[in-house]
């Protein structure tokens, strides 16, 4: 459950290639994984502020002071927006976890389910346009490098599996 504020105006599909869009997933993981905190269930303990995370997204593609602004703004808006949601999904949880009983009320069971189901597709838009709002802020040369860094990422994690394949084989 990770997310961002709405962007004012929507990518153009004619502004990424095809392989931009396939590789855009491993691209924006290396970005969240350096510059937005990704929150799935629960925001990690100890996660870097918006300010250590852009610093770590400068070193890779050299932003501008007003990139730098932007994007602390943007992740500290994101952030909070996205505590917000992951707050009230953990209290629903919580809630439904409580009805677990014999004399149960399915209606109520429903209901909060429904809005579990609610706030989790909120956190995953919250999330895909933060995502969007960075990429935005950044130049081609910048995506561009990103990409670079996330094809190699890739590749050295395709490397890695395959050497913990090989090293679980038995001895032929």
């Amino acid at each position: 459950m990770s997310f961002a504020k709405p962007f004012s105006k929507p990518f153009s599909s004619k502004h990424f290639s095809m392989p931009f869009a396939v590789i855009t997933s491993s691209a924006l993981a290396l970005t969240f994984a350096l510059v937005a905190p990704v929150v799935a269930q629960q925001m990690p303990q100890g996660a870097p502020s918006p300010e250590q995370q852009v610093a770590q997204l400068d070193e890779m593609v050299n932003l501008n002071d007003s990139q730098e602004q932007t994007l602390v703004s943007l992740l500290t808006q994101g952030q909070k927006h996205l505590q917000s949601l992951q707050t009230e999904a953990q209290g629903v949880q919580m809630q439904l976890q409580s009805q677990i009983c014999p004399d149960f009320d399915e209606a109520s069971i429903r209901r909060d389910a429904e809005r579990l189901g609610q706030l989790t597709g909120d956190m995953t838009a919250e999330s895909a346009l933060m995502q969007a709002r960075i990429q935005s802020t950044l130049t081609a040369e910048q995506r561009d490098e990103l990409e670079r860094l996330a094809r190699q990422q890739q590749e050295q994690m395709r490397q890695m599996q395959e050497q913990m394949q090989q090293q679980q084989m038995p001895p032929q």
